[in-house]
């Protein structure tokens, strides 16, 4: 795997966690809007601790995924996912 290809997995991998991520630990505003009775954002996301637990998380699936890759035991090129030779 390239530099370039890891980066777009890692990016990939980033994102999809911190949407997993972002709703943890939020609280609706209780009170709510009197008119319209929406409760909007929650009062304190911790986005800051939101985006460290994300990019944790993204590290180590990242990382799994690069042994993963780099290893010989999910191949299409030898073993039992291999394409047929014609």
């Amino acid at each position: 795997m390239g530099w370039a290809s890891g980066l777009v997995v890692f990016f990939l991998l980033w994102w999809l966690t911190f949407f997993a991520v972002l709703p943890i630990g939020t609280q609706p505003n209780p009170d709510g809007d009197s008119a319209t009775g929406w409760r909007g954002v929650p009062e304190r996301p911790r986005m800051l601790r939101k985006v460290a637990i994300t990019t944790l998380v993204a590290c180590v699936l990242w990382l799994g995924f690069y042994v993963l890759e780099e290893s010989d035991w999910l191949s299409f090129r030898s073993g039992w996912l291999a394409l047929p030779e014609k």
